[in-house]
């Protein structure tokens, strides 16, 4: 490992190698370029950071990150709440917005069920989506996983806890090919996937 003059240089770096996908150059890179910038940028640029960290809070109605307890989302009267998209994490909200086909609200499962990684129903919001369902406003609630084993698995686990409600239970559309995530969808396809969604149980006469 190359050694650096500075222990400052070296510690920045070392922090943004903790970032997903940023490897020593990279990270020296950006370390470098913060050295060029103004002190001003670099202050508000670490400000930003410090109070996201502090201040961000997750949606007491859907779990999507929000800067208040509601977010705008769920608070935008303009949006159909009759109508529930349910996404592993956040990224696929951010995925699905940037279509602006979708003009219902989300509910975040905060992850899927993957044994393998010990990750169990309990440890995602489950519940609070089936409190919604059984709350009797709720007419759609379309399951938009990513078509991954463990996507399928929770769609699956999903469906089998609501599907005796009075309400339309739907997939979106296989334009995303078998073990892709949302977020890497190209903004078309998923566009489309979300508005040519057909009803869930088509899928499972197909398996």
């Amino acid at each position: 490992m190359e050694q650096f003059s500075s222990k400052l240089l070296e510690d920045a770096i070392q922090s943004f190698q903790g970032l997903p996908g940023v490897g020593r150059k990279t990270a020296t890179r950006m370390v470098l370029h913060l050295l060029k910038l103004d002190k001003s940028q670099v202050e508000n640029f670490a400000q930003s950071l410090h109070k996201l960290r502090l201040e961000i809070q997750y949606c007491t109605q859907c779990h999507n990150l929000s800067d208040q307890p509601i977010c705008n989302i769920c608070a935008d009267q303009k949006r159909d709440a009759t109508i529930i998209c349910v996404v592993e994490d956040v990224r696929d909200v951010m995925a699905i917005e940037n279509t602006q086909q979708y003009k219902g609200v989300y509910h975040v499962l905060g992850g899927k069920i993957s044994p393998m990684d010990g990750i169990g129903p309990t440890d995602l919001f489950i519940e609070t989506l089936v409190d919604k369902v059984n709350g009797g406003i709720i007419k759609e609630v379309i399951l938009a996983m990513s078509t991954t084993m463990e996507g399928e698995t929770t769609s699956f686990y999903l469906y089998k806890k609501i599907q005796d409600a009075s309400i339309t239970i739907s997939t979106i559309a296989r334009g995303i090919s078998f073990g892709d995530e949302l977020e890497y969808a190209d903004e078309l396809t998923l566009g489309r996937s979300i508005l040519q969604r057909t009803p869930y149980e088509n899928t499972l006469a197909k398996q």
